[in-house]
């Protein structure tokens, strides 16, 4: 292990910076890959086995630690907050996934990305940390982007498309899953959570697409369907899960968030090569500035000179990745509580979540 961590410690920061580009270039094709699994299965069995099959893959891979967890006096903490969490991320998942049944998938990587901008609002009801003026200013600004990409008509009868509302729905249960994970992550172990979020996520999509869909003809499960579920399971929710967990361990958060949001860049771009998505000026207004709002709320909150060599603090992400946020140094002399610092430390954090799809 020490010659592992030796080994990671020499490899340049730019390469981390690369596997943060292949981890968003994964979760971009991702929204092309479930609007066509979508047709097949409908919303809640897709969520539903995808997270099932994504929980059953973290369960061996993280089987220790979470027997650890489970043995001791804290599992009925870690039951009720798994559940708290699977529910929050079923929910999100699902809606989102009915927006994009109703939208195309350039519209729905950028509608979703807006949980970036309201997770600071949603960190001030649930945890009365007020939001900044940069904040305040990225929430203009991506509204007004959120009007040029989804409201149409005339102006004085501008309509929003059911898929793009369902979209903006999913990104603000994001915003809310986001919080509670980074206020329970502060006393429990992350990836414990994380698999469990999955499992019962998984157990939820089950259960309501027995009462409420119907499962599709066996002939509709065509080896292209499968390879779509494939991708979503292994590429989109493990592969690029480690790939963001490693490189965002050496990564300040800050150019690490700016990194992660060009997810939703690559989900319009592989719309229009794949799914043959047309892009206007208007479009391109709107997701220039949905984007710019992004990069306003997730970098300028910071706090100006901090040191980029800080050690980081992982944070879980809605779809089950880890996001680093900067430590103070009083981390490092050992005179102060760890708790202590962490806290203040999250809400100043570079919000960021990765895999949405």
């Amino acid at each position: 292990m020490e010659k592992l961590a030796g080994i990671t410690h020499r490899i340049p920061t730019g390469a981390y910076k690369a596997l943060l580009v292949v981890a968003t270039i994964i979760w971009g094709l991702s929204f092309v890959v479930m609007k066509d699994a979508v047709d097949v299965l409908e919303p809640a069995y897709l969520i539903g086995f995808r997270f099932l099959a994504t929980g059953a893959i973290l369960l061996v891979l993280f089987f220790r630690r979470i027997k650890a967890a489970f043995a001791r006096e804290v599992r009925k903490d870690y039951l009720v907050k798994g559940i708290i969490l699977g529910v929050l991320c079923y929910l999100a998942f699902w809606v989102q996934t009915i927006g994009l049944d109703h939208t195309t998938p350039g519209k729905n990587a950028f509608l979703t990305a807006t949980y970036c901008v309201i997770v600071p609002f949603a960190w001030w009801i649930i945890a009365r940390k007020r939001p900044t003026a940069f904040n305040l200013l990225a929430a203009v600004l991506c509204v007004v982007g959120i009007g040029l990409v989804s409201l149409q008509g005339s102006l004085g009868e501008l309509a929003m498309g059911y898929g793009d509302l369902m979209t903006l729905v999913s990104a603000l249960l994001f915003a809310v899953h986001i919080v509670y994970v980074s206020k329970f992550s502060q006393t429990n172990d992350v990836l414990v959570l994380t698999t469990f979020q999955f499992v019962v996520g998984g157990v939820c999509g089950i259960a309501y697409g027995m009462g409420f869909e119907t499962l599709p003809p066996p002939s509709a499960l065509t080896p292209s369907f499968w390879m779509n579920m494939a991708y979503l399971v292994v590429f989109a929710s493990c592969i690029a899960l480690v790939i963001q967990n490693v490189a965002l361990a050496h990564v300040p958060p800050a150019q690490a968030s700016l990194f992660l949001s060009l997810e939703s860049v690559f989900g319009v771009l592989f719309s229009v090569l794949l799914y043959g998505e047309e892009v206007g000026l208007r479009l391109v207004g709107g997701f220039a500035l949905i984007f710019v709002a992004i990069v306003v709320s997730e970098v300028f909150p910071l706090k100006r000179g901090q040191d980029d060599g800080i050690p980081a603090v992982e944070v879980e992400t809605p779809g089950g990745a880890v996001v680093s946020v900067q430590a103070p140094v009083a981390v490092a002399t050992g005179d102060t509580d760890p708790a202590a610092v962490v806290e203040p430390t999250l809400e100043e954090a570079s919000w960021s979540k990765s895999g949405t799809i």
